[in-house]
């Protein structure tokens, strides 16, 4: 049925989007060609998604995004070709009341080559998302003041990454780069905050040794993400998607990350210490629930400064931010800003995820604590990036007050 629904919506979208360039060439040989042209589109779609299983993979995830390149920018013509329908057929109503009969004008060809050349920015910018945009890793840098902060930990820098989807990748020199730009910040520590993969384990046999050349001083730690349990995937026993669980949790510590499940670690300095807790998956809505905060910050002392690795930002908007243990702060990725925004620092930050998630993207504080919500390292499903580009957080904690 949802086949069904998509076909439907993409022909009628595709069908009404046709009407501009009908008005500005009328050759059978530019229907023909329009005609085939879409139906490969969709064609390949359609194939790639039912040869992968419903998997999001690198081919099924190219032929999405050139689905979406295209359904854009006729999205874009059939609002300017809708607005335009809508003044004729009030102009025809008006003649038709004013005695000289119903007869609306017809399609004016301006219209149609300002649809077109406008329908161009989107499909342009799908592109470039696809072929550059995935791997245009950015470093953003944040200085977080605490008051209660170990004297020793004054100045510590922190990196985090989140949502690799190693099963998405399909170039090892841009992934190599990005680990590159991660390692050169030279962070005393290092959190990946969840979704190493789609779906299995085997996705990281060719990313593996590239992602252990993570280092830092004090260390990787690492949790689960959604995206890890393999819940996305008919397996074909409970049996085999236990083992595929268990080959994952080996991979976090065959790179010589310390993966953290309902569990803390404590990181140590002159005497001093601060306490990182790591959850499982906790997340929003129908999001697999299995983190247990309590379990994780047991035997964490009230008046220890603590650092919570927990991958889905809704748990510290349902949980954290007002639990009786205090957590400082609360690093989170899996909305990706999904994938697709306008940010202009200090002029516009914007995205569709921030009509799903409150916090999506970057650093939010309430109740004196703070979370930072990495866009991610990675990609899913379309596979490729607009204006919300691959990001390496780096976090500079300080003692005292922020000045004003």
């Amino acid at each position: 049925m949802r086949w069904l629904l998509f076909i439907a919506f993409y022909l009628l979208i595709d069908i009404y989007a046709y009407q501009a360039l009908r008005s500005l060439n009328r050759s059978w040989w530019v229907t023909i060609i329009y005609i085939l042209i879409s139906a490969a589109v969709i064609g390949n779609f359609i194939y790639q998604w039912q040869s992968a299983g419903g998997g999001f993979f690198s081919a099924i995830g190219f032929a999405f995004g050139i689905v979406l390149a295209f359904l854009l920018a006729k999205i874009v013509i059939v609002l300017f070709l809708f607005g335009e329908d809508i003044t004729r057929f009030f102009i025809g109503v008006f003649k038709a009341f004013s005695g000289s009969g119903y007869s609306a004008p017809g399609r004016r060809k301006f219209v149609s080559q300002i649809a077109l050349g406008l329908a161009a920015i989107p499909f342009v910018s799908v592109l470039y998302g696809m072929f550059k945009g995935k791997y245009d890793f950015r470093v953003l840098n944040y200085t977080l003041h605490f008051e209660d902060l170990p004297d020793a930990f004054d100045g510590y820098r922190i990196a985090q990454i989140s949502d690799v989807h190693s099963g998405s990748f399909d170039n090892h020199e841009k992934v190599s780069y990005g680990i590159d730009l991660l390692n050169k910040q030279e962070a005393d520590v290092v959190f990946f905050t969840g979704d190493l993969v789609n779906n299995m384990a085997t996705e990281m046999n060719d990313w593996k040794s590239l992602f252990s050349t993570i280092k830092a001083k004090d260390g990787v730690y690492s949790i689960l993400g959604n995206h890890d349990y393999g819940d996305y995937v008919d397996w074909s026993s409970a049996e085999a998607k236990a083992q595929n669980l268990d080959k994952l949790k080996a991979t976090h510590a065959e790179m010589g990350w310390d993966l953290l499940l309902n569990e803390h670690r404590y990181l140590e300095k002159n005497g001093e210490k601060i306490a990182v807790i790591g959850v499982e998956n906790w997340g929003g809505g129908h999001f697999k629930k299995a983190g247990d905060l309590d379990l994780a910050g047991k035997n964490v002392a009230d008046k220890d400064f603590k650092i919570l690795l927990s991958h889905d930002p809704s748990h510290w908007q349902e949980k954290v931010k007002q639990h009786n243990k205090f957590y400082h702060l609360t690093l989170s990725g899996h909305t990706h800003g999904m994938q697709f925004g306008i940010e202009i620092p200090g002029f516009i930050k914007w995205s569709p995820a921030k009509y799903r998630y409150k916090n999506w993207a970057g650093i939010y504080q309430e109740n004196e604590r703070y979370i930072n919500v990495n866009r991610g390292f990675g990609y899913l499903a379309f596979p490729g990036r607009v204006g919300i580009w691959p990001e390496i957080s780096v976090i500079e904690l300080r003692k005292g007050k922020a000045s004003a």
